[in-house]
């Protein structure tokens, strides 16, 4: 296919795309990541106020994810015959109102259910991101859209345990505890931008007044004969989407690499508390292995669209968190746990922008949708499994060095999938790479 764009062009169109479409969606999703692991803060003192063992909490951290899991693919397939912006912004918004009502629980039950029906509130988001990416990305640039998304990721980390170590501090302000002042707090933004989306998302191309009509052309001809071209040679049906062999082994893997990393996520604060530190300084030394992984996540998605290749940079970067995580149970009861942790979040962030482009390379349509809500919704099965593992190893031995030395061998079977499973790393010949953003 000709472009009626020079390069010169085609790189100004992705970078106006980019700095139209990415800050909102990478707010949303950073706020939609404070508000599933915040609870991994307020856990440093309400365990204690309402009597949880590390167990429990790790059931209710993680049943989130089973909410989250069975209604991925409907909320999904809802997103796909309706509006981005419509559906997205109502995710935002119920979400958010859940996610503060979190300050009302009082015990078990209604802990567990509001973490269940924070799960149902959020389910579909992050897939539907995804999908809607597809819609004004072309796949040369995909890998560096998705990895600008996952900034979202250890950025919402770094600053949730900042933010949340200086929260428990208004412990006793107008009678709340510290971790419900987490709760209400950092629920807000959620329903604020879940308005904004409603008011400035811009479903397609086609409706992008802020593109030109040469530019606007240009964009949906590319990503048509790029959907047709993965027609062609990929899935398109809904059915063969749900039972393709290839979807199945990138759901396991990506069911092995979120339990690893949510097993972290949920006890990284209580595993650095455990080092003798107060609740502010957990929150500014659980920030450093974050930031850190701001790092993978840069240079993976820019390497892994530089080259055109992604089940390398998959496996290698999976591979790097499994040995940190190694290195984490090995030194968990010193400070050098933060540093191998450092190592561990370099590797299992780094691995989502090689990751998320995969399905894209042989999905399209219908398919698309459901077989991205699929893979997540099978993968963040995985945010229940960490948790849980991890706090009950943590009851039955008094340490968390067996549960990070499981995490790390989710992580290394994780790589081993992708060794032997997955094929499909290369486009077909109408989706060659283009000039890089610059």
């Amino acid at each position: 296919m000709q472009s009626p764009l020079s390069p010169a062009q085609e790189r100004q169109l992705m970078r106006k795309v980019s700095w139209r479409l990415l800050p909102l969606v990478v707010a949303g999703y950073l706020v939609a990541y404070i508000d599933r692991t915040n609870i991994s803060f307020a856990a440093l003192t309400m365990n204690a106020d309402l009597g949880f063992s590390a167990t429990l909490y790790g059931w209710g951290a993680g049943i989130f994810f089973l909410g989250y899991a069975l209604f991925e693919v409907p909320s999904n397939m809802v997103l796909q015959r309706t509006s981005a912006r419509l559906w997205i912004a109502r995710i935002m918004i119920t979400w958010g109102i859940i996610s503060g009502l979190m300050a009302a629980v009082s015990g078990p039950t209604s802990f567990l259910v509001l973490r269940f029906l924070l799960g149902v509130a959020e389910a579909g988001f992050f897939p539907g991101i995804i999908f809607y990416l597809t819609f004004w990305f072309p796949a040369a640039y995909r890998a560096r859209a998705i990895s600008t998304l996952y900034l979202a990721v250890p950025m919402s980390n770094a600053l949730a345990s900042m933010i949340s170590g200086a929260l428990l501090q208004m412990d006793g302000l107008w009678g709340l505890r510290g971790w419900q002042w987490i709760f209400i707090v950092e629920a807000i933004p959620a329903v604020l931008l879940g308005v904004v989306v409603l008011k400035a998302m811009t479903g397609r191309p086609a409706e992008a007044r802020w593109l030109t009509p040469d530019e606007r052309d240009w964009l949906e001809t590319r990503l048509q004969a790029e959907r047709d071209a993965v027609a062609r040679h990929g899935i398109a049906s809904l059915l063969q989407a749900l039972t393709d062999r290839r979807v199945i082994a990138l759901s396991l893997i990506y069911l092995t690499n979120v339990t690893a990393s949510y097993g972290i996520v949920f006890f990284m604060p209580q595993i650095v508390k455990g080092m003798g530190l107060s609740n502010l300084a957990t929150g500014f030394v659980t920030a450093i292995p974050y930031t850190i992984g701001l790092i993978g996540l840069v240079a993976w998605g820019w390497s892994s669209d530089r080259r055109n290749e992604r089940r390398r940079h998959l496996i290698a970067a999976t591979l790097i968190g499994a040995g940190g995580l190694l290195l984490a149970g090995l030194f968990s009861q010193s400070l050098l746990a933060v540093a191998a942790m450092s190592v561990a979040t370099l590797g299992l962030y780094g691995c989502r922008p090689t990751f998320w482009p995969m399905p894209s390379l042989f999905l399209t349509g219908t398919a698309a949708a459901a077989g991205l809500a699929l893979i997540n919704s099978i993968g963040n099965v995985g945010g229940y499994v960490g948790p849980f593992v991890v706090g009950w190893i943590k009851d039955s031995t008094g340490s968390f060095e067996m549960g990070l030395l499981f995490l790390s061998a989710c992580a290394f079977l994780s790589a081993l999938i992708a060794w032997r499973a997955v094929r499909a790393t290369t486009p077909p010949p109408e989706t060659a790479p283009t000039p890089r953003l610059g």
